[in-house]
């Protein structure tokens, strides 16, 4: 298994690497996002900033929920 998710990680990259985040991603972004084709060009801290949502709580959450 691969280290803990960061803020500069792709949100695609995350889903691919860590299945469980994306219950997390869908949470603070909506499913909209898993539609986007900008998941694979985005970063996570890019997201948070686009739905005005602190990237460090989705990042603890995410590393939270993987870690479980």
């Amino acid at each position: 298994m691969p280290g803990q998710i960061n803020k500069d990680m792709l949100i695609g990259d995350i889903i691919k690497l860590y299945p469980k985040a994306k219950e997390i991603i869908e949470k603070y972004f909506w499913e909209g996002c898993f539609t986007c084709p900008g998941i694979n060009i985005e970063s996570l801290s890019f997201g948070a900033n686009i739905h005005g949502i602190d990237v460090n709580k989705i990042v603890n959450e995410i590393n939270s929920k993987v870690k479980s």
